[in-house]
C-alpha cells in the first residue's frame, strides 16, 4: 500500500524560467464516490490507471495505487469517464530539494494554475519558491476530480 502526501497551492508568480520538463496530460475519472477515485491518465506517450482512497486529514494524504497501462487501453477507457476530461500542461520545477508539479489547466479550466509538492511526512517543512501562493490543499474545488465536474470557468 502506498500513501501519497502532498500539498497544493495556487501559483501567484512566474515559475517558467525554472521549468526542467513539461508534459501534456489528459485525464478522466471512471469513478468518483466518497472521496475515492479511479482515474485514467495519458501523459505524453505513457498511460496510467490510478486508484485513490479518501483523505482523512484535509486532503494532505491518501492511499494511492497506480499501474502503467498502454496508451491504446487508456484511449479505450476515456469514453467511460464521468464528467469531463481534464487537459493540462504539467511543468516540473525543482526547488529547495523538492520537485513542484505546476499544472497549467487548459480548456474549461484555463486560467487556473496550481502547484503540488509531494512530501515524505504531512508535517515536513519545505522551502517555498516566491511564486507559490495561497495553500488550497483542503479546498476540494481544486481537486482534479472536482474540476472535471465543475470546471474553473463556471466558478463565480
Amino acid at each position: 500500500m502506498s500513501v501519497e502526501i502532498e500539498r497544493k497551492f495556487l501559483v501567484s508568480g512566474d515559475y517558467r524560467d525554472e521549468v526542467r520538463r513539461t508534459y501534456d496530460i489528459a485525464q478522466g475519472y471512471i469513478c468518483k464516490s466518497g472521496g475515492r477515485t479511479v482515474r485514467v491518465r495519458i501523459r505524453d506517450n505513457r498511460a496510467f490507471i490510478t486508484i485513490k482512497g479518501p483523505s482523512e486529514d484535509g486532503g494532505v494524504s491518501r492511499f494511492e495505487w497506480e499501474k502503467e497501462i498502454s496508451v491504446e487501453d487508456a484511449r479505450e477507457l476515456m469514453p467511460l469517464c464521468v464528467s469531463g476530461v481534464i487537459s493540462k500542461k504539467r511543468h516540473l520545477v525543482d526547488f529547495g530539494g523538492h520537485t513542484f508539479e505546476v499544472d497549467e489547466f487548459l480548456g474549461e479550466n484555463e486560467g487556473l494554475t496550481v502547484a503540488e509538492v509531494e512530501l515524505s511526512d504531512a508535517d515536513e517543512n519545505f522551502e517555498r519558491p516566491e511564486w507559490l501562493g495561497e495553500e488550497v490543499t483542503s479546498d476540494r474545488r481544486y481537486s482534479n476530480a472536482a474540476l472535471s465536474e465543475v470546471p474553473f470557468c463556471k466558478w463565480k
